[in-house]
């Protein structure tokens, strides 16, 4: 089994350390992990503003960065989602334009192989208890891109509910959005603000030390939020929970839980 990880522009610029748990997770659980140096970004960005025919080229690039692998892991809901749901639109359209079947293929050959991080858990390892350790009271989010496009369903909560130490707390209108929505939070940002409030308010009610999804992008969003109005609650990508072991965590086992601050705002200064 080749695999390898597709760490996404989000986490290589501002959560590297979301990255390096899934890797330690994976080689954990007896995943060999390559990272081929030729990723870049999948396109999301472009594509959902509409710019379809700029988003092309990142597809080519993508294919072709993990043609040789049988499995690409990314910590990112959205991302896999981009891949999966939007690769395949996107070579329909190139290939109804009459521009070959260049993109169809490069789509045929990455969907297949892409699993966001809990879905290649659940459902290619088929393990839900990872041996993590986390003595901290939790939330889970369900991200939109994860709960609508991919279906990750339960998955996520399941890995949770087996990992030794934590407790989970209920969120109140956990399906609804947090209100990132990637350049929606530009384009409409009091819309935005008014949502990640509301998403905010539920997660303080729960009284949980951190807030968890599987998307940091999401995770910024509400960490920023909770920032503003001085709630205890800290952002926590599911990656850096299931990586956690008992013995790493107790020197942090009765302080906060490990933030998923960018990396700028969590260095020394």
């Amino acid at each position: 089994m080749r695999v390898a990880l597709f760490v996404t522009c989000v986490n290589d610029t501002l959560y590297p350390h979301t990255g390096q748990a899934v890797v330690t997770l994976l080689e954990r659980l007896g995943v060999e992990v390559d990272f081929p140096p030729a990723q870049t970004c999948c396109g999301q960005p472009q594509f959902n503003t509409g710019y379809r025919h700029e988003t092309e080229p990142l597809v080519r690039r993508y294919a072709a960065a993990f043609r040789e692998y049988d499995y690409v892991v990314t910590p990112s809901g959205s991302c896999a989602a981009m891949v999966r749901d939007n690769y395949p639109r996107i070579g329909a359209k190139a290939s109804a334009e009459g521009r070959g079947e260049e993109l169809t293929e490069a789509a045929a050959s990455a969907v297949p192989k892409t699993y966001e991080l809990t879905e290649f858990l659940v459902d290619v390892l088929g393990v839900t208890d990872v041996g993590a350790y986390y003595p901290h009271t939790v939330t889970y989010h369900p991200t939109c891109h994860g709960l609508r496009m991919l279906g990750l369903g339960d998955r996520p909560r399941r890995l949770l509910e087996h990992v030794k130490g934590i407790e989970l707390r209920e969120l109140a209108g956990a399906d609804e959005c947090c209100g990132f929505g990637g350049t929606f939070a530009v384009k409409n940002a009091a819309v935005s603000a008014a949502m990640g409030a509301d998403k905010a308010r539920a997660i303080v009610d729960t009284g949980a030390e951190a807030i968890c999804t599987v998307d940091n992008s999401c995770l910024m969003h509400i960490g920023g939020t909770l920032a503003r109005q001085g709630a205890a609650a800290r952002p926590v990508h599911i990656a850096e929970i299931l990586a956690a072991t008992e013995g790493a965590a107790e020197d942090t086992a009765e302080g906060s839980p490990p933030s998923a601050a960018p990396a700028a705002e969590r260095s020394p200064r």
